[in-house]
């Protein structure tokens, strides 16, 4: 099972590293944000908050947004993987299908991680600091709980899905308005009842608030609360990803 686990983690890195092109053209988005919205509304930011700098509560946010649609389009793969013939002959091999579900988690999981560190980076670049290791040790538990999460999400839905188009439309539907009500660019207090209730709903709401309380103090459920239900939506998206996974038709 380690074996397989491995193979496949290994296979989707490769792939990853090889494509340059994707690597930078998904740097693109962040960076515009962070330069954009960190420089654009930091001053509306400080003086409506009283002196506070707007990128210690923007960074997370943005790191987060890395993962979250680097994650989501490990999925891709998978249908990739169909039209071309690669799932069937990993089908044929003696290995259980949650295996292998959890290896292609495991290796999309880590690709998004791989982004999100370096586009941590790049904060540290445009003045965002982390205030000590356990802070750091404490925010990349969330970065990696969301990249699981959100790569378990896309290879679910994929499982169900066999035109590759089919997959893009329905996940540029699901992401923005996951990314946009998850605080990631807004505070989440005094806002009207129903965005403050969709907010509520979204699994990426957690990740945000946990790794911002993480790394600047900031939390609006509290860090122990959010690493819970980040936590246990991880486990449960793995578990009902499994489940599709091995209905899955080659």
């Amino acid at each position: 099972m380690i074996e397989v686990i491995y193979i496949l983690w290994l296979r989707q890195l490769k792939h990853y590293w090889r494509s340059k092109a994707r690597l930078l053209g998904s740097l693109g988005q962040p960076v515009l944000f962070l330069v954009a919205f960190g420089f654009g509304f930091g001053p509306m930011y400080a003086k409506a908050s009283g002196g506070e700098n707007y990128m210690d509560f923007l960074a997370p946010g943005i790191v987060s947004m890395s993962i979250l649609f680097t994650a989501i389009f490990s999925g891709l793969e998978v249908i990739w993987d169909r039209q071309f013939g690669f799932l069937k002959e990993t089908f044929v091999a003696p290995i259980s299908r949650a295996e292998i579900m959890l290896g292609k988690t495991l290796g999309g999981a880590s690709i998004a991680m791989v982004q999100g560190l370096i586009v941590f980076c790049l904060t540290y670049v445009l003045g965002f600091r982390v205030p000590g290791l356990r802070s750091l040790g404490l925010g990349l538990i969330f970065m990696f709980l969301i990249a699981i999460f959100f790569t378990g999400f896309g290879l679910a839905i994929a499982s169900k899905m066999k035109d590759m188009h089919g997959f893009q439309l329905i996940m540029n539907f699901l992401i923005m308005p996951i990314f946009f009500l998850s605080g990631a660019l807004f505070p989440l207090e005094n806002l009207p009842p129903a965005i403050y209730f969709l907010s509520r709903v979204n699994p990426l709401t957690y990740g945000v608030d946990g790794m911002r309380g993480a790394f600047t103090g900031i939390s609006v459920f509290g860090i122990y609360n959010d690493l819970a239900i980040v936590g246990s939506l991880s486990a449960l998206i793995c578990m009902v990803g499994a489940v599709l996974f091995s209905k899955i038709e080659a």
